[in-house]
């Protein structure tokens, strides 16, 4: 395994749409290892393809281990589709690609999302609160969105004018 480079704002690739993997090979369970070691030594609870530069619909999540410092039990999902979602629940979220920067978002405190599992199997997941969270912060980034992009106009402007500055100073 490998910890891979994470992108961070902004990186155009973090922008684009994700290509659907067609078949979950030997090459793509690489990938979901790497992208799990990536999030466990970024301490992160998930990781979406894109974030570490791979444009393909995979996604790497674990809430628990970063909750309790339990066991690792890494969840991964090729081609992830919400194909239910209700409720509402804000959290305060950050996200990897975006180092130093949190903010509330309003999402779905209840989901189900299917997909293929490591093994190419038909998978359905049902989540809820931080799970749900983080599962939804994962595919908005297969989709080119970013969690700053759920914040108001007003407030995603003054963190990429701070942002700016911070680089040119650097």
């Amino acid at each position: 395994m490998a910890i891979l480079p994470i992108l961070t704002v902004p990186d155009r690739r973090l922008k684009q749409v994700s290509q659907p993997v067609t078949l979950v090979d030997d090459a793509v369970r690489q990938l979901m290892d790497d992208m799990a070691e990536t999030m466990y030594h970024a301490i992160g609870i998930g990781l979406a393809a894109p974030q570490v530069g791979v444009l393909r619909r995979v996604i790497c999540c674990d809430v628990t281990h970063a909750q309790n410092g339990d066991e690792k039990k890494p969840v991964f999902i090729a081609n992830p589709v919400i194909v239910h979602q209700e409720g509402d629940i804000c959290w305060k979220e950050g996200c990897l690609s975006i180092p130093e920067y949190h903010a509330e978002v309003t999402r779905y405190s209840h989901i189900v999302v299917q997909g293929l599992d490591r093994d190419n199997q038909p998978l359905e997941l049902k989540a809820t609160e931080l799970m749900a969270v983080c599962l939804q912060h994962e595919i908005d980034h297969l989709n080119g969105k970013l969690f700053i992009d759920h914040i108001s106009a007003l407030k995603r402007s003054i963190f990429m004018k701070k942002l700016k500055k911070k680089k040119d100073e650097a």
